[in-house]
Parts: structure tokens; sequence; C-alpha cells
């Protein structure tokens, strides 16, 4: 199968779970979406260095540190607005904090390990970076918040990535980011940061 097969089936999946309503048909194309991405990311190809599952540690210390510096930028910027720090102060629940985490990695895995290296071979590292973005902030349509907020992340992540391989870091910065933005962004504005169907429809 093609690459360009490879990512607009990926893609296709994860879309179509996110827009089918809570049921049947949304646990299908859930599981069929890990189906996919897990074959096409195992296969032959690519090796693990470069879909930076190697046990190295590039760029770990820059990475944390921009990202700390992100995280603080996005904390600090509410309360010099004069805006209350935490938004919402029932939510989220550490349970929801921890499954946040890793979902954040998981995330991680698929973006990078998945569509930036495929993209990577068809047109080189910097477009996979703006075009792997492109499509990150896309799944998290149609949230304002989220749609914008992933674009910048995900231009960030992918650029470390192109540079180090190194998925660790990247999954603890996108989990803190992310809980950042909850605990700054008041919830009629997020909506619990449900994307897809979910945003309406929960």
């Amino acid at each position: 199968m093609s690459t360009v097969a490879e990512v607009v089936i990926g893609f296709g999946l994860i879309e179509a779970t996110l827009w089918s309503k809570a049921g049947f048909y949304d646990g299908l194309f859930l599981t069929l979406s890990v189906l996919a991405i897990s074959y096409f990311t195992y296969g032959p190809g690519y090796s693990k260095t470069e879909l930076g599952l190697a046990p190295k540690r590039n760029g770990t210390v820059p990475i944390l540190l921009l990202g700390l510096v992100l995280v603080s930028a996005i904390i600090g910027g509410t309360l010099a607005l004069g805006l209350p720090v935490p938004a919402n102060p029932a939510w989220p629940q550490l349970h929801s904090i921890v499954e946040y985490a890793v979902w954040a990695l998981i995330q991680q895995f698929i973006l990078q390990a998945f569509f930036f290296v495929r993209l990577e071979t068809l047109l080189g590292g910097k477009r996979a970076v703006f075009l792997s973005s492109l499509l990150f902030a896309g799944t998290h349509w149609p949230s304002p918040v989220l749609t914008v907020g992933t674009l910048l992340g995900a231009l960030f992540f992918c650029e470390a990535f192109r540079r180090y391989r190194n998925l660790i870091p990247l999954g603890v910065v996108h989990a803190a980011l992310g809980i950042a933005l909850a605990e700054c962004i008041p919830d009629e504005l997020l909506h619990h940061m449900r994307v897809g169907i979910g945003y309406w429809h929960p």
C-alpha cells in the first residue's frame, strides 16, 4: 500500500471515529483506527529510531525547558489578564488528569510515528512539520480553542520531533500544556476538551 493511502486511511478513520455518535459506529471506527495505524506503523519501512521509539534522550532537556516556558506563559498570561486560575475548580479531577497524560503520549505517537514520518518521506521534513500540524489541528475541530492551540502546539511538537526523534518528552509537554489550558480556559469554551461530534453532543 502506498504511503499516501496509509495517511488518507489513518486520517479518515480518526475523523470517522470523532464524528460518529457514541455507540456501535464510533466503537467500530475506533477499533479500525487502532488496528490500521498499528499495522501501518509497525510494518516494514521505518526503524525504531525514525519512529522515535529508540531508547535515547536526545533533546529531552530543551524540549522540557521550552515546554515549561510555554506552560508558564499560558498561566502567567491568564493571571495578567485578571482571570481566575483554576478557571474550572470542579474539573479536571485527578483521575482525568492521569488519563489525559496517557492520552497525550498516545496522540504524540500517532502524530509523529505515524503521520509525520510518512509525510516526511513524501514531502521532506519542513513541509511535513506544517502539514502534520494542520492534520492534527483538523482532528480538534470544531473546538476553536483546541483547533488553534493544537496547531501552534503541533508546530512545536513536530519540529522538535524532526530534530530529536524523542517521543517521551513530547508526550510530557503535551500533557502539561493540555492541563494548563484546562486550568485557564473556562469550560463553556473548552466543552471538557471534547472535539468532533462530542463538542456538541457529549
